[in-house]
């Protein structure tokens, strides 16, 4: 067993394994979405502190590309399947059905909690999931971060921002607006100076706001 699943608590493991599908089949379970939440900035934290120690030469621009390839949608979902998560997801039938066990969305999630879970279950030590996370990010290849991270959307949209209107960031906004549990859709919007620039729909947050992001840059080409 990876020692990411090695928890003092199995109560809060098995949360963190926890879909919102399976929870509501099985009232009384609770669901891991906060633990989600918890996990997404840990992980950004972690892996901007990663970059900017292990490269001291490198551009912020550079970095937050980076940053974005490795803490994608794709590549949380390969370090699930990496730590043994694929199978020990709690989902419902439908998602069951609808393959959940392969979900990109689902493996990313579910990560993300995990990851969440762990940080709490280790008194909130930083330096605990700092370690863990630390092997999977060495483990990905540099060439390979270099191309993800050259095509992403978001990063595409941050430069031209950047280069077009100041030393800013877009925001994203993503709220749910339908779907069954087990693939819930997502609408984000995303915006500069408080102007909408683009949207875009998926059945996951992280993709939603690639598409936003997309259609702002389509429509900037106009």
């Amino acid at each position: 067993m990876h020692k990411l699943l090695n928890f003092r608590d199995e109560k809060l493991l098995r949360q963190a394994l926890t879909h919102r599908s399976f929870a509501n089949e099985n009232p009384g379970q609770p669901h891991n979405e906060r633990l989600e939440f918890l996990g997404d900035a840990l992980l950004t934290f972690v892996c901007g502190e990663y970059l900017y120690q292990r490269h001291p030469g490198m551009a912020e621009d550079e970095m937050t590309r980076r940053r974005s390839a490795l803490v994608d949608e794709k590549q949380l979902a390969k370090f699930a399947v990496e730590v043994g998560l694929d199978f020990r997801m709690r989902l419902g039938r439908g998602a069951i059905q609808e393959g959940g066990y392969q979900s990109p969305n689902l493996l990313s999630s579910t990560f993300e909690a995990v990851v969440g879970a762990y940080y709490l279950d280790c008194d909130r030590n930083l330096d605990a999931i700092r370690s863990i996370l630390e092997e999977l990010f060495d483990s990905v290849s540099s060439d390979r971060i270099e191309v993800r991270s050259a095509i992403d959307s978001k990063n595409r949209l941050q430069e031209w921002v950047q280069s077009n209107i100041g030393h800013i960031l877009p925001k994203y906004t993503t709220e749910r607006i339908g779907g069954p549990d087990h693939a819930p859709e997502y609408l984000a919007k995303v915006f500069v100076n408080n102007k909408l620039y683009g949207q875009g729909k998926a059945c996951g947050k992280k993709e939603a706001e690639k598409r936003a992001a997309e259609n702002a840059l389509l429509r900037l080409k106009k």
